[in-house]
């Protein structure tokens, strides 16, 4: 293995999940993340035990034998280093995106939080995003309501949390077999995302209070979020944490696959100008900018180690286990494509 860099730690890992990310780089090739060339260890999320620790790492922030959770960067185009990619027996993390976990918390349920947590974090509380105030324990009221489309996917889940922690009214959309489980996260309303008056229904909920803007997840999402920060007082803007196309419903054949970019093209030019009109700003996530700014310590570090030991912060979505062993990465990226309801796809080393 490689050794970590004197701001880095060395994990054994003992157990991986599986985000989209991983399955949409197999499926769409050089098309999505240029700067990846084959062979590459794709995953971003692990959990497992400290083996080694950088120089500049204090013992305060983590020694040797620690359990951990962290966000593996190999695929970030500031990485690109294959030590630091998830799917493999041990992955350098950078101490920023890496958090200790209680004895309460197992490396399995541990393992779903990462890519999620980081990117709910960059749309919320980047400044060029949402700009939010940060999450702390004990939360600090702001009297401002967030809405968040999508809440039981894996970002969602995180992101209710956190937007609590950091203050904030949550407002969500989910399937209804979900309704309980994002409220229990947090949401203190929730709507069924496939309804075709919930946006008008948000709209209304939302007359008598200050919006803190819209994080978007899940294809579709932007524009129904664009629709209510418009007609909603406070801030107008929207995070956008899903690619314009539909990775599930994905072409294969090469025709196919340029009418899909052609459509997305199009749509994305659509969307720019709907946002210009009605005065709304609109960005795109990429869920490991935390890592070179202030975002990734505050919630990493500072947040996420109190909030997860006194039970404020939980693991979600719940983890769905396939099975022990590197070689059932392929079977999880399978199931994982074939689409899961509030839950992640684990695998157990």
């Amino acid at each position: 293995y490689t050794s970590p860099g004197p701001s880095e730690i060395l994990i054994r890992n003992s157990a991986v999940a599986i985000n989209p990310l991983d399955w949409a780089k197999v499926l769409m090739g050089d098309m999505m993340f240029g700067w990846l060339k084959y062979p590459i260890v794709l995953g971003s999320d692990v959990a497992g035990e400290v083996i080694e620790v950088g120089k500049n790492v204090n013992a305060a922030q983590f020694q040797v034998g620690d359990r951990v959770v962290g966000n593996a960067v190999g695929m970030d185009k500031r990485s690109n280093k294959s030590a630091e990619g998830g799917f493999q027996k041990y992955t350098v993390l950078r101490t920023n995106l890496a958090c200790r976990i209680p004895e309460h918390v197992s490396y399995e349920r541990a393992a779903v939080i990462p890519l999620g947590f980081s990117t709910a974090a960059c749309g919320l509380f980047m400044k060029d995003q949402l700009a939010l105030q940060f999450p702390s324990v004990p939360s600090r009221p702001t009297g401002q309501t967030l809405v968040i489309w999508g809440g039981s996917t894996s970002v969602g889940c995180n992101a209710i949390q956190i937007a609590k922690a950091a203050g904030y009214e949550v407002i969500t959309t989910s399937s209804p077999k979900n309704f309980e489980y994002v409220k229990k996260l947090g949401a203190s309303y929730v709507f069924d995302y496939r309804s075709p008056s919930t946006v008008k229904e948000i709209i209304g909920v939302l007359k008598n209070k200050t919006c803190a803007g819209a994080l978007a997840i899940g294809f579709g999402s932007t524009e129904a979020c664009l629709a209510i920060v418009a007609a909603s007082k406070g801030k107008k803007f929207v995070a956008q944490a899903s690619a314009p196309l539909d990775l599930w419903n994905f072409p294969s054949g090469v025709f196919a696959l340029v009418g899909t970019m052609l459509g997305t093209v199009w749509s994305v030019l659509a969307l720019a100008i709907r946002a210009r009109v009605h005065g709304v700003g609109v960005k795109f996530i990429f869920g490991t900018d935390l890592m070179a700014n202030e975002v990734g310590s505050t919630v990493w570090n500072d947040f996420l180690p109190k909030a997860l030991a006194n039970g404020e912060f939980v693991p979600a979505p719940e983890p769905h286990v396939v099975g022990k062993g590197l070689e059932h990465l392929q079977e999880a990226m399978d199931l994982s494509k074939k689409g899961v309801s509030a839950k992640k796809v684990v695998v157990t080393l």
